[in-house]
């Protein structure tokens, strides 16, 4: 029987159901295409079904189910002779392009076929996870299924990771774009093979946990959904088992870059009294690609919030409370507030100054978030008989020239956290969402091109500004447009909430969102105003 691997999640009509399912079949603009096409080249069709009935409005749902992964499945394109496109990774660079290939006006005989591969079954909108901390959005406000984002498109979606990669285009340099031979084939774990013409890598990045001992054991990355809903869970944890109770949480945030200040603003306007946050960073300075206007607002912020700044120490070593032994403790620590922490696990950080005159430090912290270094996992995907098949800079990025092609493969394009583009001083272009936002939009459109014959626009980014988050109605905001110009508080906040309004990846997406948070709204001025009242009316 065919191997298809519990990888891959089958698109369903059903919006009730809240279980996976363990493969995906295509679905075009409200059909289902069948297994049958996905299969057809597999040495055997054979399948067994399944039923599952985890969630009261789900009825039984047929999949594939595998035994091995030795003779891998091709997938069927719907037509041999429209061109085939490949998007791997669906955040903002892959889906974006994704939908910006739809909106364009295509040639009927060139109308491409597209394919998108994520390994969640959700669009992850990352600049407003720190709201899922904060309580102020809903988790499907900013992290909408890819099967409601793709619903009235023709664009094919597979929950899926990539095992490797085998491009062919890098042997063609002069090979005319109309031509039909594949230009390579992206394998799955799920078994499955997709041969392409174009090939899209926007597959972003992954945390480093593993560059300080202890970090990937205790520390929590913040980077995904699922990383945003285990710290909420341990914060809430945290909160229960502290409630009426004289006792401090801790909470540790290694790294002040922008995700770092974003991270301990929001987490100390939560536990107000009933925490302390402390801030570690190896510069003296917080965000120092920040504007100055962007930085002064978080530290006014921070201070108000009674965060504390560890400036200039790197994180040597983390290690569980519980296995030091008495006499190799650190000296410095709350003796009575261990006692107290019985009920749950606590860490020690051990601290290394960054420069000479500085002593070292131990904290301890109930929970430690780690918001430095990443890499992406392009060097992963490489074919072991075929090392080095795409050229990668020291820190898994792919090289690209100014249109995004990747350099000496005419077929592939690299955008977003998996591009190391350059810009015109030859510094690399930051990780941002900004940054994937535009060249999705150049992406997509040099796809047009290269498959109509046309000339590639060079990439140009555009600096529009920069955003951050700094709690509940606060948030600091430098347009670039107004030299100095920096709006802070509930201004602030007010405007970033509308950019980010207008860059939700559907129209459809943005109204639901956009009425969900007008009554959000509603319903907060509504309450103040009572709240207001009431303490008047006592008052008086």
């Amino acid at each position: 029987m065919l191997t298809a691997s519990a990888t891959a999640t089958l698109v369903s009509l059903n919006r009730g159901a809240t279980h996976q399912w363990t493969n995906l079949f295509p679905r075009f603009r409200g059909t289902t295409t069948s297994p049958s096409k996905i299969l057809a080249n597999s040495p055997s069709n054979s399948f067994r079904l399944r039923c599952s009935s985890s969630s009261s409005n789900a009825g039984g749902v047929a999949y594939p189910v595998s035994e091995s992964e030795e003779s891998p499945a091709n997938f069927v394109w719907s037509d041999s002779k429209k061109p085939r496109i490949c998007i791997l990774g669906g955040g903002f660079g892959g889906l974006y392009t994704a939908l910006r290939l739809e909106s364009l006006e295509w040639p009927d005989d060139k109308t491409p076929q597209i394919v998108l591969v994520d390994q969640s079954e959700r669009f992850v909108f990352k600049p407003l996870l720190y709201e899922l901390l904060s309580g102020e959005v809903d988790e499907w406000e900013i992290a909408p299924r890819f099967s409601d984002l793709l619903v009235n498109t023709s664009i094919v979606f597979f929950k899926d990771r990539v095992k490797c990669l085998h491009p062919s285009d890098n042997w063609r340099m002069n090979e005319s774009p109309k031509a039909s031979s594949s230009a390579g084939t992206v394998h799955l774990e799920s078994g499955l093979l997709i041969e392409y013409d174009w090939l899209v890598l926007s597959l972003g990045a992954e945390t480093k946990l593993d560059v300080v001992p202890g970090a990937a054991e205790f520390a929590f990355p913040f980077s995904t959904l699922e990383d945003a809903r285990k710290v909420n869970n341990k914060l809430t944890t945290l909160e229960r088992k502290t409630f009426g109770k004289d006792f401090q949480i801790n909470v540790a945030v290694v790294g002040c870059g922008y995700s770092g200040v974003e991270l301990a603003a929001t987490i100390a306007e939560r536990l107000q009294n009933k925490g302390i946050v402390r801030a570690i960073n190896v510069d003296t300075i917080i965000c120092p690609n920040a504007p100055p206007g962007n930085r002064e607002a978080a530290l006014k912020v921070l201070s108000s919030r009674r965060v504390e700044l560890l400036l200039g120490y790197f994180v040597r070593r983390i290690r569980r409370g519980s296995e030091l032994k008495s006499e190799d403790s650190p000296t410095g620590l709350d003796e009575s507030r261990t006692e107290a922490a019985n009920d749950f696990e606590r860490y020690i950080l051990e601290l290394q100054p960054a420069e000479r005159g500085k002593e070292s430090k131990f904290i301890e912290a109930d929970l430690v978030l780690w918001t430095v270094g990443s890499k992406p996992p392009l060097d992963q995907l490489e074919p072991s008989d075929e090392p080095y098949v795409l050229p990668l800079n020291a820190r898994g990025q792919a090289e690209t020239d100014e249109t995004l092609r990747v350099k000496g493969h005419p077929r592939i394009f690299a955008l977003g956290d998996s591009s190391a583009l350059r810009d015109s001083k030859g510094r690399i272009l930051p990780a941002t969402a900004q940054v994937a936002f535009q060249q999705a939009d150049f992406t997509g459109w040099n796809l047009w091109a290269a498959i109509n014959g046309r000339p590639l626009l060079p990439f140009r980014f555009q600096n529009l500004g920069e955003m951050m988050t700094l709690g509940r109605n606060d948030a600091a905001i430098s347009p670039s447009f107004v030299e100095g110009l920096t709006l802070e508080g509930p201004v602030g906040h007010t405007a970033r909430k509308i950019a980010y309004l207008t860059r939700l990846p559907t129209d459809q997406h943005r109204l639901k969102v956009g009425i969900s948070w007008l009554t959000k709204s509603a319903i907060d001025s509504v309450s103040l105003l009572q709240s207001t009242l009431t303490k008047v009316l006592s008052s008086s």
